[in-house]
């Protein structure tokens, strides 16, 4: 299976700056976040009517979505995150953290993990959202953190260079991963969890074998620019990366090897930084955010 094929299908319009982030809702369905402060919910099904749940007053970086509560969570810069209930589109909730920009949030269960621009990682109890814990390794952002459910712990990549694990059970570091010469601005377990990606802003795309102790597997120089997202296929066979130099790559999963480039010039690409992607299981169905203030829907076939 070495032919790729990729045609766009849909360009989608209304956000007024750039797009930051987005995250999955259903296989349908998924939210887009960035500097305009809107959060937006599409439906790959009707992909042009895209519907504003709120609007907040700054940028936002990161969101998250519980599918069990129907409810998000917005990093707002400086303002901590708000809690805004998907079906009444209202906030239900807010949380003050510090005055520094939320790049990362992740959660599992009633846990959330947020990542900030000073360095803190906030750990927060959702149901009584209270903060239950502060790791602070680092004066350097926490750009972003991935979650290893199997081995209980997470790991958080920072600007200075350094990915760190913690134990998910209290919080206390077990290793610090030192390869990258920059930021590191996206890291993604696969979905065995055997193995942890990051990348960023070094432009270098790294595996670490989890079951050696993260010793690293890979080095690729996978792009010309900051890599600034990756998102593994709905099958798990896939994943792709995004970058500051307007493309996005396909890669085999198992070889790590480069299958696909999608740029401007081929494929009618985004013709600024592209900075999150969205594969959804429906119609395998890539999306794309960009600077540009556009979102990208790309058919992915293999053959």
């Amino acid at each position: 299976m070495n032919q790729v094929t990729v045609s766009k299908l849909h360009t989608l319009s209304g956000h007024k700056d750039s797009i930051y982030t987005m995250i999955g809702v259903d296989n349908t369905h998924f939210l887009s976040a960035g500097g305009d402060g809107m959060v937006v919910l599409w439906d790959l099904k009707e992909p042009k009517n895209g519907h504003l749940l709120a609007q907040i007053p700054s940028s936002i970086y990161a969101l998250a979505y519980d599918p069990v509560r129907k409810q998000i969570i917005v990093g707002q810069n400086q303002e901590g995150i708000h809690y805004i209930d998907i079906n009444s589109r209202k906030e239900v909730g807010s949380l003050k953290l510090n005055d520094s920009a939320i790049f990362d949030i992740q959660y599992f269960g009633d846990i959330i993990v947020a990542g900030t621009g000073d360095g803190s990682v906030f750990v927060i109890d959702w149901r009584s959202n209270q903060i239950i814990h502060v790791i602070k390794d680092s004066n350097k952002s926490a750009r972003s953190i991935a979650l290893n459910v199997r081995r209980s712990e997470f790991a958080v990549g920072y600007s200075d260079h350094v990915i760190r694990i913690y134990d998910w059970s209290n919080y206390q570091l077990k290793k610090e991963i030192k390869g990258h010469k920059n930021s590191v601005f996206s890291l993604k377990y696969s979905p065995k969890e055997n193995y942890l990606l990051s990348a960023g802003r070094d432009a270098h795309l790294k595996i670490w074998d989890v079951e050696s102790e993260y010793i690293e597997k890979e080095s690729i120089v996978a792009h010309m620019y900051a890599i600034n997202n990756m998102h593994y296929s709905p099958n798990g066979k896939h994943f792709v990366t995004c970058s500051m130099d307007k493309s996005i790559k396909v890669w085999d999963a198992d070889s790590f090897r480069l299958l696909k480039v999608i740029d401007k010039a081929r494929h009618a690409g985004h013709g600024t930084s592209v900075n999150k992607l969205f594969w959804s299981a429906y119609e395998n169905q890539l999306v794309s955010g960009s600077d540009d203030r556009s979102i990208s829907v790309w058919d992915i076939k293999f053959d």
